[in-house]
């Protein structure tokens, strides 16, 4: 395949140059913000070999395209240039504006999480290796190499604030250097060693109630809007002249100084009872809360509303120590990947044969697009299958009380031992273990059975043919 070919056919198939305001991309997807979504060519993007489909939610254009998506992304970046999206960015926010404020909201969340998912799900499977490794007495904490590898691990999560205050700051169209030097500020060596020693801090004589900010998401959000709302007042009443200094001062003299005093408190609750919130719904049943929100799961991925769930995991694991709802929603992935292995057993095509083989190499490293949107959806019952599979792994899940431990898994084999508890193997990892069998297993039969349609298998293939 030629990359530099699929981006010129991408860039002329959704308008040209002139209409796309941005573009980034994640894992698998180029995210377009386009200035007239009708001018692109959505069949036709569809169509082109190398596209798995094209989603169009939260005032994004997205062209799936698979685990290559960065090369593409490479190409594309050539033709329209480098300064586009930061540039455009910062001054388009027409599609926004069209959405509803769910749609907003999601697309607020996904512009702050998406540039760290990578690294973050890295350090949390490093992490969570160590943990494993620790627990099968191959390794002790007092080891130089343990060390130096849970400092790798945990850095993401100690300094996340600042790394969110730079993702924060490009999603607030400000500075985002302002936005992580706030984050720095939440998470002050001296701040923690005050906070640790039980000593009392004022601010104009006004008490600051000191808390531990490492690790925190919520304080930080909010801090950054109010840095992008203040620098459009500073912005206005300075000189241009003396803007590039003064703007970045008034915002760190002001804002850090709230942050201590208002936003951190009341958003460390806010993140308490959010916390709270979550797990009382999860008590309820964990069974039919795993039933239901893992057999719908897949679904909710597709329109990127999984965005939402994505702060609550990590506020779940900084607040209370870990995290019961990716622990139901986890097995999802296996069973999307078991649907696209029986169709690698049941295909008489080569090249859906091939296809799906693909898919079912990266399903199991974390990444379903391929699955879903290469074989499973094209193929229609398979990805129902792989629906039924993940509820009931995830209902297998709520029963053992399956729960995520000290960071972030986004899915895969390697996120594995991220479900480990530090103190030790339990039945609740080996009921964990069990969820994702249970998913796999019962996609991978159903579809076996019941899933290949060979018309639809030569009209698919047919379709991407010509």
């Amino acid at each position: 395949m030629s990359y530099e070919k699929l981006a010129k056919q991408i860039v002329q198939e959704v308008g040209g140059k002139g209409n796309i305001h941005s573009v980034i991309h994640c894992v698998t997807r180029l995210r377009f913000k386009l200035k007239d979504e009708s001018l692109a060519n959505t069949e036709v993007i569809k169509g082109l070999d190398g596209i798995m489909t094209v989603i169009q939610k939260g005032g994004q254009y997205q062209v799936v395209i698979g685990d290559h998506v960065p090369i593409v992304f490479a190409e594309v970046t050539k033709l329209i240039g480098k300064d586009v999206s930061e540039e455009s960015e910062s001054t388009d926010t027409s599609s926004e504006e069209r959405g509803s404020l769910f749609s907003k909201f999601v697309s607020l969340l996904s512009g702050i999480f998406m540039p760290i998912m990578g690294v973050l799900a890295a350090a949390g499977i490093l992490k969570g290796f160590l943990v494993a490794l620790t627990v099968l007495g191959w390794m002790s904490e007092d080891m130089g190499v343990y060390t130096i590898l849970f400092t790798a691990s945990d850095a993401l999560f100690y300094f996340l604030p600042i790394l969110l205050g730079f993702t924060v700051g490009k999603t607030f169209n400000t500075n985002p250097f302002i936005t992580a030097t706030v984050g720095a500020s939440l998470v002050y060596p001296t701040m923690i060693d005050i906070y640790n020693a039980g000593e009392s801090l004022t601010f104009l004589q006004i008490p600051v109630v000191l808390m531990n900010y490492t690790q925190s998401v919520i304080p930080i959000i909010l801090a950054g809007f109010l840095v992008a709302k203040f620098e459009k007042v500073l912005l206005k009443v300075i000189p241009k002249a003396l803007q590039l200094i003064f703007v970045p001062l008034f915002i760190i003299v002001t804002i850090v100084p709230i942050s201590f005093i208002v936003i951190g408190p009341l958003s460390v609750n806010a993140s308490q009872l959010l916390a709270d919130g979550a797990m009382a719904l999860y008590s309820l049943s964990p069974v039919i809360t795993g039933l239901l929100l893992a057999g719908i799961w897949q679904v909710a991925v597709m329109f990127g509303l999984h965005w939402a769930f994505i702060p609550i995991m990590i506020n779940n694991v900084f607040t209370i120590g870990f995290d019961p709802i990716n622990g139901l929603l986890y097995c999802t992935v296996f069973a999307q990947t078991g649907a696209a292995l029986a169709i690698v057993f049941r295909a008489k095509e080569a090249k859906l044969k091939s296809l799906s083989t693909t898919a079912t190499i990266s399903g199991f490293l974390g990444i379903t697009e391929p699955a879903i949107y290469g074989v499973n959806l094209p193929l229609k019952r398979p990805f129902l299958f792989g629906c039924i599979g993940g509820g009931l792994g995830g209902a297998t899940a709520g029963f053992f009380s399956a729960s995520m431990f000290g960071g972030f898994a986004s899915g895969g084999i390697f996120g594995i031992p991220m479900f480990i508890n530090p103190e030790g193997l339990s039945l609740q990892f080996y009921g964990f273990t069990l969820s994702l069998l249970v998913a796999l297993v019962t996609a991978f039969v159903l579809t076996y059975l019941f899933g290949y349609s060979r018309e639809l298998a030569v009209k698919q293939i047919e379709k991407k043919s010509t």
